[in-house]
Parts: C-alpha cells; structure tokens; sequence
C-alpha cells in the first residue's frame, strides 16, 4: 500500500566499514549499485580508517587491530545513527539469509517505523566483540570469507536486489 511504501522509501541506509577501495572496478560496482538504489532509498557508505597488520601477528596484536578499527566504527556510528537505527553486523558467523528473506526483514523494519538501517563491514580481521555487540543482528552471506571491499558490493548489490523484490520488481534467480 502506498502508505508503506512512503515509509520504506524514506528509509536511510548507511555502510559503515573499515579501510578504502583501492581497486576501480570494486568503486565501479558501488557505484553503479548507489545509482540504481537512488530510486528506494538514501545510501551512504562511511569509510573508516583501518590499520596495518603487521606479517605473522599473534592474537594479542589482532585483537588490539580490531579494537581499534571498532572505536573508530563506534565514534562514526554514534554520530552517524540515528536513535532507533537498526544495526547489522556482518560476520562470518551470523544467521544467514536468503535474498527474499533479507528484503522482507528490511519491509518489515521500515514498515515497524525504523528510518535507518546501518550495515557493519568491518576489516580484514573481522570485527571486535564489542562492536558486535552493539549490533541488533549478526548477517553471514557465507561462510566463506570474502575481501571486505568485495563484501561492499555484494551487500550493495543483495540490498539493491531486496528493494526490487519489495516493489515486485522482476530480479535475477
């Protein structure tokens, strides 16, 4: 109905993730995915800065790795979320799926009077415990692990797919 689907269209959707895309072909794509969701809702992917890690690192210096990328995340997210934001962490070992499902959770949240919903990407060693915690839902797309920038585009790409599902919108199988 078309009140539901003001709400939906008001939703604001931010990407929130470590470390830059250095590769072109990965901006290409998101950008092109950007274009395409212009038409459902307002996207914005926030960059943070990520930090080396140095060869052969012990668990000790990963886990201060990722404390670090997860204050940054968290001081962007306290200014960027708004009060009531529905939070998604991707991590490998989050409940997955499937791209019907993941378009309904998001007709749902929109529909329920939610007007953000904020993706967690964090960096090449995944994301710390206590940034996960902060998340309302942990989303695994696999349990591969995929390059952080690809994992950009399928998320880009799986958010753009739900909104055509959503509008009834032929999609690729």
């Amino acid at each position: 109905d078309f009140r539901e689907t003001c709400y939906i269209k008001e939703m604001k959707i931010t990407i929130l993730c470590v470390g830059k895309i250095k590769e072109k072909f990965y901006r290409d794509a998101i950008a092109e995915y950007s274009k395409r969701l212009s038409r459902y809702c307002k996207l914005d992917i926030i960059e943070v800065a990520d930090e080396k890690t140095p060869e052969n690192a012990s668990d000790t210096v990963e886990n201060q790795i990722r404390e670090k990328e997860a204050e940054r995340i968290l001081t962007r997210l306290d200014k960027e979320a708004k009060e009531g934001a529905y939070i998604f962490a991707l991590a490998i070992d989050g409940k997955e799926l499937d791209s019907v499902e993941l378009s309904k959770k998001i007709e749902n949240l929109g529909t329920s009077g939610i007007s953000q919903i904020v993706f967690l990407i964090g960096g090449s060693l995944g994301m710390s415990e206590n940034l996960l915690k902060r998340a309302d839902c942990k989303l695994s797309f696999s349990k591969m692990t995929f390059p952080h920038q690809l994992m950009r585009v399928i998320l880009a790409e799986q958010i753009y797919r739900s909104y055509r599902i959503i509008h009834g919108e032929p999609y690729h199988k």
